[in-house]
């Protein structure tokens, strides 16, 4: 089975970085999980409230769900060091209904524990996923979208390669909207 951008691919494959791997959900990621997605600082850029334990269940069983839907989607992110997960990084299309209409085209994300903010882990895993992207789907465009008080996601977004397009409202909260062109 395929879709547009390729090989439809069943599950997360493993990818490997300097000091990360990413790989595929497991059920016993739920504690890390809930604890970044439950962070008030975390989730402040992303909807405001944080994320109950049940609600962060159903978020991992979503990424692990557009694997074979998509045939791309979210990684759990541990680091090589002592095999912690510290966040997530991956692609995935959630029909936002914006405008442009980003829909049918990856959509770039990430999110990561704040005690390994500042330690280049969210740009390193980025990275490895537009990697795997450009060689595995090849899309025209990867898109992003960030609030704009987030200045960390901000900038780095821009070292990765994405280009400000246009600002929006996403369930009511200001959003800026990023592409990034194929390489």
């Amino acid at each position: 089975m395929t879709n547009s951008l390729g090989t439809i691919t069943r599950s997360a494959p493993t990818l490997e970085t300097e000091h990360l791997v990413l790989r595929a959900f497991r059920r016993d990621d739920l504690d890390a999980h809930a604890a970044t997605l439950g962070d008030p600082a975390i989730m402040r850029y992303l909807g405001g409230k944080p994320t109950s334990r049940e609600d962060s269940w159903r978020k991992l069983m979503m990424a692990v769900g557009q694997w074979p839907l998509l045939g791309f989607g979210f990684w759990a992110v541990e680091t090589k060091a002592d095999g912690r997960m510290v966040g997530q990084a991956g692609l995935c299309d959630f029909e936002r209904g914006l405008e442009p209409d980003i829909s049918g085209a990856p959509e770039m994300g990430w999110i990561f524990d704040r005690s390994v903010h500042g330690q280049g882990f969210a740009a390193e895993a980025c990275r490895a996923v537009i990697e795997w992207a450009d060689r595995e789907l090849a899309p025209e465009l990867i898109w992003a979208i960030i609030s704009p008080d987030n200045a960390a996601s901000l900038k780095l977004a821009e070292r990765l390669g994405f280009e400000r397009v246009g600002d929006n409202v996403y369930h009511g909260d200001p959003i800026a909207i990023f592409k990034r062109a194929a390489r």
